[in-house]
């Protein structure tokens, strides 16, 4: 072989390398985002309470009633968290539904025919945005436990609905942590205990407010570009 010849094969096999090393280096980036990709929040049923009715006030503060001097009955909460996709970016200006039975575990909804008094003080659903940070915060009190269709008794839970065009659009449960009937009840066990984890709240009291203070946050799924 001339020395013309093994120079070529020594560039050829040196251009062969860094090709290989660069195939290895995108190879495990690509393996690197699809590890860093976060759990997407599960979905839940949406259930026959969803708000029907047209009221006035439908802000983030579930405890106060426009127009009515009193505040619902209950143990205040205050929920606050952040959505993202499932590469951690924020989703800004995303719309929150969020609806809940009141402290006695009685939804303000038609279909709610259990005999069971309801709070006129207390909001019973709201609508929320996203900041451009992916945040939301709202308050209202602690809902009570209900039987469901005479076969178990469903946990305090608060309903999310969150949408904006570009992300598949998300219905899901919030639940309350160190509660019993969470172990029971039906629509938790369909889900994985992981799933479980993300869906259950744990809440600090805060001493001198003596408010409850709870952080949920939500994955959505990214719709493709293509």
């Amino acid at each position: 072989m001339t020395l013309k010849s093994k120079s070529w094969w020594r560039r050829r096999l040196l251009k062969l390398s860094a090709l290989g090393a660069t195939g290895m280096l995108f190879t495990r980036a690509l393996s690197d985002e699809k590890l860093a990709r976060l759990a997407l929040t599960p979905d839940q049923t949406e259930g026959p309470f969803y708000p029907n009715n047209n009221q006035l006030d439908t802000d983030m503060d579930l405890t106060r009633v426009q127009g009515r001097q009193e505040s619902a009955k209950g143990q205040v909460i205050e929920v606050n968290g952040r959505v993202t996709d499932q590469f951690g970016e924020p989703v800004s200006k995303a719309i929150i539904d969020v609806w809940q039975a009141n402290s006695l575990g009685k939804y303000h909804h038609e279909r709610d025919s259990r005999r069971v008094q309801i709070d006129e003080n207390f909001q019973g659903w709201g609508t929320l945005f996203t900041d451009d940070a992916g945040e939301y915060y709202f308050k209202t009190i602690k809902p009570g436990a209900y039987p469901a269709d005479g076969k178990w008794v469903r946990p305090p839970h608060i309903h999310f609905k969150v949408a904006k065009r570009g992300y598949r659009e998300l219905t899901t449960q919030m639940y309350f942590s160190g509660e019993e009937l969470n172990r029971k009840d039906l629509l938790l066990l369909e889900l994985s205990e992981q799933e479980q984890k993300q869906l259950i709240v744990d809440f600090i009291r805060d001493q001198q407010t003596a408010i409850l203070s709870g952080r949920f946050d939500i994955v959505l799924s990214k719709l493709s570009d293509t």
